[in-house]
């Protein structure tokens, strides 16, 4: 039986050429170049250098991914009103007020008033950087669309567009690095009423941000009737802080399950919730305590856990000396 392979002409590949191992990139640049005249491809090339920089470390993907992680970091934050002085006058002897004594002396509803600002304030800048990272992701995927056109002519003739392009661009990423950072609360009247003193210290209000409060997913654990729960703060603050722990059991079958919730107050970042229902799936949510300057706080953590059917694994942490919460009544509470 005879085989015939046809087709393969091996012998008329010219597999001196050069131009056989031009990957498809350089292909595409030498059929480019023969639609300019020499000088006019220099100036093509140029200037798609400037915008390949550009779209490379000015704009670049990772750059874009890591705003857009903080984006994501900032709509989980909680937001507070700071009070501090502003100054003491010249040749003044009393000492500073500190912000604490400060809160006696500013007007309770004015300072909710201002509250009502920062809310609004808070919003409106979230808003604004969500809606300036937007526009940074399309001119980003409109100058990467321009830079792999086939023709470089449109390029060339509008190249003026494309500078003005990546002038406003810059400019609108400093101004969404600027509002990320919450700034100075416009204060239109005096907070601190007539005190009947001679001087009145000078204020200035500014927003703060705290980051979210998160359970620890690995640490927190479900055993037959109680729970471990573990949770942190990504930047620890200065001082300890207070949270509160809500949970509820999903799904109530009974009347007397209903009562399977509560709210308690928490001085830790740790907490064991007990007397708790074998085998059911339970809702925890986690944040922080309710306080006066609060103005703003959107999301909060949950995590939901379901107890074991298996028998008890051991002494409770109650035993132990750990924090432990005893179900209780709504009418206990």
């Amino acid at each position: 039986m005879n085989f015939q392979v046809t087709g393969l002409a091996l012998d008329k590949m010219k597999l001196d050429s050069p131009h056989s191992f031009l990957d498809s990139e350089e292909v595409e640049e030498a059929e480019d170049q023969q639609l300019l005249e020499p000088e006019a491809w220099r100036t093509y090339m140029e200037r798609r250098n400037v915008l390949r920089e550009f779209l490379t470390t000015d704009l670049s993907p990772q750059l874009l991914k890591r705003h857009h992680a903080r984006m994501q970091l900032l709509k989980k934050c909680s937001y507070y009103i700071e009070i501090l002085p502003k100054h003491l006058a010249l040749g003044d002897q009393n000492p500073l007020v500190l912000p604490n004594t400060m809160f006696q002396l500013i007007d309770p509803w004015k300072f909710q008033r201002m509250k009502k600002v920062g809310t609004a304030q808070t919003k409106i800048q979230l808003l604004l950087l969500g809606d300036l990272l937007e526009q940074l992701d399309h001119g980003r995927a409109a100058l990467d669309a321009l830079l792999e056109a086939p023709d470089p002519r449109p390029f060339l003739a509008g190249w003026g567009l494309v500078e003005q392009q990546l002038a406003d661009l810059s400019v609108v990423m400093d101004n969404f690095l600027a509002m990320m950072v919450p700034g100075h609360l416009h204060v239109k009247h005096r907070l601190v009423s007539d005190i009947g003193a001679t001087k009145i210290p000078h204020i200035r209000l500014m927003l703060s941000t705290k980051m979210p409060v998160m359970f620890d997913r690995k640490e927190s654990v479900a055993h037959q009737d109680w729970v471990s729960l573990r949770w942190f703060v990504t930047i620890q603050p200065a001082a300890p802080e207070q949270y509160e722990l809500r949970f509820k059991l999903l799904e109530p079958r009974t009347q007397q399950e209903c009562t399977q919730c509560g709210i308690v107050p928490v001085a830790a970042c740790t907490f064991d919730v007990h007397n708790l229902l074998p085998n059911r799936t339970y809702k925890f949510t986690i944040k922080r305590a309710e306080s006066y300057t609060l103005v703003y706080e959107p999301w909060r953590d949950s995590l939901t856990l379901q107890t074991t059917s298996g028998p008890p694994e051991g002494p409770a942490p109650s035993r132990l000396g750990k924090p432990s919460l005893p179900l209780t009544t709504p009418s206990e509470r």
